[in-house]
């Protein structure tokens, strides 16, 4: 198969979150034909199994299918390969799918899974699926972009707070305040409580970061309320049943609900999945470097239930994820192909 037209097959193929039905028949198509015994779960992910069955040895190579939703043509630019996903994260799920195809003659006693996950843009359903059905493997990579000289060993956790406040109307000439003015004041204390926990801490992984995303009022003529939709970037270290207890403490009589959030999760430098990867970084000529994240993957949901090795890694440039701009050099996802091909000739070796 043609490393670079499976790629670009995969990209056009839209795949929103909750909509990856295409995507997967595509997938669970070509492994089918690269030598994977692959099917869907109950969860919908894409297994695609390579060497023993029953193999005293399981690597898995976590990626998921999905994207955030925006049509971007898929489209040529130079070496630069445009489409939604082409960074997060077909092009690592792809690069996945590749190297292990071509270590699968050297397998021996050593079983490598493929996965391609569902929903992980949204609640992460596929890797809650996993993490509860499947038993530990004996290592992980995650397929997530970090550049493909670049090795991720932590992201940052999450908690989405959802606000909401309602009340009898009153005139604005009133002394009471406005549920408007009550959700400020709340939203005020969340910032002014992360400064106050940020001083002293240096770098966007160590500090506590709420984003409000959405805020909206409404009236009918006798209630009138307030929404906001916030989300809070948590650090190592940070508690987040403390935070909730925090902030209901905040909220002024507004119902708050926490609607899915996960812990942050730093993985070692010294494991085998790590070392691999840094001595196929160096064999490609590159110079490997470290990267701690300041979003979430799904390393977040399985590295604390499955307790093993575990690492991320893919190519393509992070800061490019979510954008109108994603793209992906393909000499880039080339070099990461022959990375992973030789860091699982490692691992199985």
């Amino acid at each position: 198969m043609d490393d670079i037209a499976f790629l670009e097959e995969l990209l056009a193929v839209p795949s929103p979150s909750g909509e990856e039905d295409a995507v997967a028949e595509y997938l669970v198509g070509q492994m089918t034909t690269l030598g994977f015994r692959a099917h869907r779960d109950e969860a919908g992910n894409v297994v695609g199994a390579l060497g023993v069955p029953q193999a005293e040895r399981v690597i898995v190579l976590l990626g998921h299918m999905d994207t955030v939703p925006g049509h971007i043509p898929v489209r040529w630019r130079g070496d630069r390969l445009y489409g939604r996903g082409a960074v997060d994260a077909k092009g690592p799920l792809a690069a996945f799918v590749l190297a292990a195809a071509k270590v699968a003659p050297q397998l021996n006693g050593t079983q490598v899974l493929v996965i391609g996950a569902v929903e992980e843009e949204t609640h992460g359903r596929g890797a809650r699926h996993l993490a509860q059905a499947m038993q530990p493997p004996d290592c992980v990579i995650i397929g997530e972009p970090s550049q493909w000289e670049g090795i991720t060993i932590g992201y940052k956790g999450m908690l989405n707070v959802d606000y909401r406040l309602v009340q009898p109307g009153g005139h604005s000439a009133g002394e009471r305040p406005s549920p408007a003015e009550k959700a400020v004041t709340f939203w005020n204390q969340v910032v002014t409580y992360s400064e106050e926990l940020n001083r002293g801490r240096s770098g966007h992984f160590d500090t506590l970061d709420p984003a409000l995303r959405t805020f909206q009022t409404f009236s009918d003529g006798l209630d009138e309320g307030a929404e906001m939709d916030i989300v809070v970037r948590l650090p190592p270290g940070v508690d987040a049943l403390d935070l909730k207890q925090r902030m209901r403490g905040w909220c002024n009589g507004a119902k708050l609900s926490f609607p899915g959030g996960d812990p942050p999760f730093q993985t070692e430098k010294n494991t085998p999945p790590v070392r691999a990867l840094l001595r196929a970084i160096r064999a490609q000529g590159g110079r490997p470097r470290f990267k701690l994240k300041t979003g979430t993957s799904d390393m977040n949901v399985v590295g604390p239930a499955w307790g093993c090795p575990i690492v991320a890694y893919g190519p393509g440039d992070s800061s490019l994820d979510h954008t109108p701009d994603e793209h992906i050099n393909v000499r880039e996802f080339c070099w990461a192909i022959n990375v992973l091909t030789q860091a699982l000739e490692t691992l199985v070796g």
